[in-house]
């Protein structure tokens, strides 16, 4: 499917790893040209150079902590115009409530809830004047399902998808489309972790906790980032223009419901 964006200009935040690597290829391969963020230089290069080796779209890099003012004010400095955001960053770690503090929480909605609403409010004026605009925020399934070890997630994206509900729904008379997608368990750096802290809080091997979660799953096993970033590239499209506010769940069926 022609996806209607060759020569657009997409921000992908996070992008040198996991489900922003995968969303930054797929659109790649739908010919729009990158700007990709990361924390570390060496991963984030070697994702861009695979990228124009590839798909030979213009692929700029900036190496910085997206979640800070100084990183958010580099990676928008890189760009003229951006037409798409895919705003990602990682997860705050697991726990229960007695291990968060301040500290934690603070860190939690600075990563997950003000950073994204920061980048989307900057750019949002520009996409407005041109009438056309996407923006895909990755949050988690957990906005859905809360995880009860998760909870400074479940807390912090629960605010940003307040956040997209509203503003979603006052810019789509002016061309800009704004949703976000919810990942499930996906083969990544973060599911390593998750099943790291698993495998040793029930006493059983990395292998043994990779398995049984697996099994738990509708499809048996954990999703594909490539699949997942087909998915963003496709609510980042022409096609997506009546798609508004959504929710997009992305969990392999993990999450029981009829509606």
């Amino acid at each position: 499917m022609d996806l209607g964006i060759k020569g657009r200009k997409a921000i992908v935040c996070a992008s040198s790893k996991g489900l922003g690597r995968g969303c930054a290829i797929k659109l790649a391969e739908a010919g729009v040209d990158l700007i990709l963020n990361a924390r570390s230089e060496g991963p984030l290069n070697e994702t861009a150079e695979y990228i124009r080796d590839t798909y030979g779209v213009k692929v700029t890099t900036v190496a910085c902590d997206i979640t800070t003012e100084e990183g958010r004010n580099k990676v928008l400095a890189a760009v003229d115009a951006p037409d798409i955001l895919v705003n990602n960053a990682g997860g705050p770690p697991p726990g229960i409530w007695s291990d968060w503090g301040q500290a934690e929480w603070e860190a939690a909605v600075q990563s997950n809830m003000l950073t994204p609403i920061l980048l989307a409010t900057a750019v949002l004026p520009g996409m407005i004047s041109r009438q056309w605009g996407r923006i895909v925020n990755i949050t988690s399934g957990s906005v859905k399902s809360p995880i009860p070890h998760l909870g400074l997630s479940n807390g912090a994206r629960a605010g940003l998808t307040g956040f997209v509900a509203g503003t979603a729904r006052q810019v789509a008379k002016d061309g800009v489309i704004m949703n976000n997608l919810l990942p499930g368990q996906h083969d990544t750096d973060r599911i390593n972790a998750l099943m790291t802290n698993k495998s040793k809080n029930e006493g059983i091997s990395l292998e043994d906790a990779r398995t049984k979660t697996q099994a738990g799953l509708p499809t048996g096993r954990f999703g594909d980032p490539l699949d997942f970033g087909a998915t963003c590239a496709f609510m980042c499209s022409e096609h997506a223009k009546f798609m508004v506010g959504q929710n997009v769940l992305l969990d392999g069926g993990a999450f029981n419901s009829t509606l």
